[in-house]
């Protein structure tokens, strides 16, 4: 067997810079390379309901952001399978076989869900639902046979959880279902980008983000906004790089021609060290992220701009995108009730 990969998001609103750098470029470069059989990109708006199944409003609206964000960056549809998953009815059965193959403490202590929970405040009273997103996340990439799983490094403890899933299947029932590999950023700064206020991480909730949807204005609003050196109050002043998210920015997104095109500058090494010496401004060096971040995100808005105008398309794209992950996913829920003995009318 090939690869298969699987990935997604929940749809609980537009994503941002995190998502492109942590996942969303790697997708990219992974449906563009080729050098796989098949590749599923999931809504996932069934596990979002996990945590807001008071207000259901929130993914339906999110839902067409998310797939025009996918389709921005490049995500193509006649090279992926992008699908909803709820509309993909086996994903529910196999969670509840699955279930019986993992115990309440295991799923207490999986570290994501234990991050989760604090964040969420659901210490005294665990939705079931939300207890439970391990296992569905490991219906999920088995359901699909995918073997390459692109996340971030937050992730990691629930695809350990679902390589347990399959190996107890496997043991119990006969060789059926296949373990994965998460396919990671290449650096830590991509595996988990800093947000504008030079918080740990880029979130919706800290609303410390630029999203891949921002207007232009947007962006060099927020770009203008940005945490750098405190202590670097008067343009003579020697600066901090360290810890200076503009600086963080142009690490990750940045090139030599586009410093030597925006800047006096030959390279950002030669920025940074004018800065540590004095005699840099911070409205410079954010002017310089602007005009980079514009030529990132640029092309994105265009994209979306015509499938906003074409949301027929989009739309098509959704519905076959489903058909085919429903086709792949009742094949392999079928093979499952055969390994359990359950596949009475066969």
């Amino acid at each position: 067997m090939g690869n298969i990969i699987l990935t997604g998001d929940r749809p609980t609103g537009r994503l941002h810079l995190g998502h492109y750098i942590g996942t969303l470029k790697n997708r990219v470069r992974m449906q563009n390379e080729g050098n796989y059989d098949e590749m599923y990109v999931m809504i996932a708006d069934a596990q979002a309901l996990t945590d807001n199944f008071d207000n259901p409003k929130k993914i339906q609206d999110n839902l067409h952001e998310v797939i025009l964000d996918y389709l921005s960056v490049g995500i193509d549809p006649n090279k992926v399978n992008i699908f909803i998953q709820s509309e993909v009815d086996a994903l529910t059965t196999l969670t509840y076989y699955y279930m019986n193959l993992v115990t309440v403490s295991r799923l207490q202590r999986n570290p994501t869900i234990k991050t989760e929970i604090k964040q969420r405040g659901f210490e005294t009273s665990v939705p079931m639902g939300f207890l439970n997103y391990p296992v569905s996340q490991a219906a999920d990439i088995t359901a699909f046979k995918a073997n390459l799983v692109p996340v971030g490094d937050d992730q990691l403890p629930l695809l350990e959880q679902t390589n347990e899933v399959v190996r107890t299947f496997n043991r119990i029932y006969g060789d059926t279902l296949v373990e994965c590999e998460a396919i990671l950023p290449e650096s830590d700064i991509e595996k988990r980008l800093p947000g504008l206020d030079g918080n740990a991480k880029m979130s919706k909730s800290l609303n410390n983000c630029i999203y891949l949807a921002d207007s232009s204005e947007e962006v060099h609003k927020k770009v203008m906004s940005m945490y750098t050196d405190p202590n670097h109050i008067n343009v003579s002043d020697p600066g901090k790089v360290e810890g200076n998210m503009v600086f963080t920015y142009l690490d990750v997104f940045s090139n030599d021609e586009q410093i030597k095109k925006y800047s006096e500058f030959s390279s950002l090494d030669e920025m940074k060290e004018q800065y540590k010496k004095g005699g840099l401004g911070d409205v410079k060096i954010k002017k310089v992220l602007y005009e980079v971040l514009e030529e990132l995100l640029t092309p994105f808005r265009e994209k979306r701009k015509y499938y906003e105008e074409h949301m027929d398309e989009v739309d098509k794209i959704l519905k076959e995108g489903t058909i085919k992950a429903k086709e792949k996913a009742s094949k392999t829920l079928k093979e499952v009730k055969k390994a359990i003995g359950i596949d009475y009318f066969e």
